[in-house]
């Protein structure tokens, strides 16, 4: 069956996601780092090219007010179906720090049998990816590595994005790591 990829909301997924049908994988990354990496990539576009500033930029991240909606809602929607025999759920930082073990769980969930020799293979290759992805010339430096809001958040910023967490995440267990 086609692969697709999609930054909907769970609730807005065809019904054959919901019932089953179909799996989903679904990757969650830090909401610190994904903002400096979503800002950038706004300020990359040649066209609608974003030209506030990052506080601006991230203020109006906090208060859900940037294209996809509320990145908390949506992080929580699939934290909630994570259970579900269909639904995958991954997180970037993860993939940083033990990518052997998100190869193997992937092939788990798609039901592909690798031996230990084509894991590694398959391993390698995704480590490679991941390198050519985090250091394209094409993206800012660093906009894939783990921890890359130190580099722009101020220590006021922080706070603030802090406190916007715990109120909109204060409900749910999901963690994060934000350093690696």
């Amino acid at each position: 069956s086609p692969s697709h990829s999609t930054h909907l909301p769970y609730r807005f997924l065809p019904s054959d996601l919901h019932n089953g049908d179909s799996k989903v994988i679904y990757m969650a990354r830090n909401p610190k780092d994904l903002v400096v990496s979503y800002y950038q990539f706004h300020r990359s576009l040649r066209t609608m090219s974003y030209r506030g500033t990052f506080q601006e930029f991230c203020r109006r991240f906090m208060n859900d007010k940037l294209g996809y909606g509320s990145w908390f809602e949506h992080v929580q929607e699939f934290w909630e179906h994570r259970m579900d025999s269909n639904v995958l759920f991954l997180k970037y930082e993860d993939m940083h720090r033990d990518l052997v073990t998100m190869v193997e769980q992937l092939a788990r969930f798609l039901g592909v049998s690798c031996d230990k020799t084509q894991l590694e293979a398959l391993t390698e290759h995704c480590h490679q990816l991941v390198d050519q992805c985090c250091n394209a010339e094409a993206l800012p430096v660093g906009r894939g590595r783990v921890g890359l809001w130190k580099d722009i958040f101020t220590v006021s910023m922080n706070e603030k994005f802090d406190l916007v967490y715990k109120q909109k995440m204060g409900k749910c267990d999901l963690t994060f790591d934000f350093y690696l």
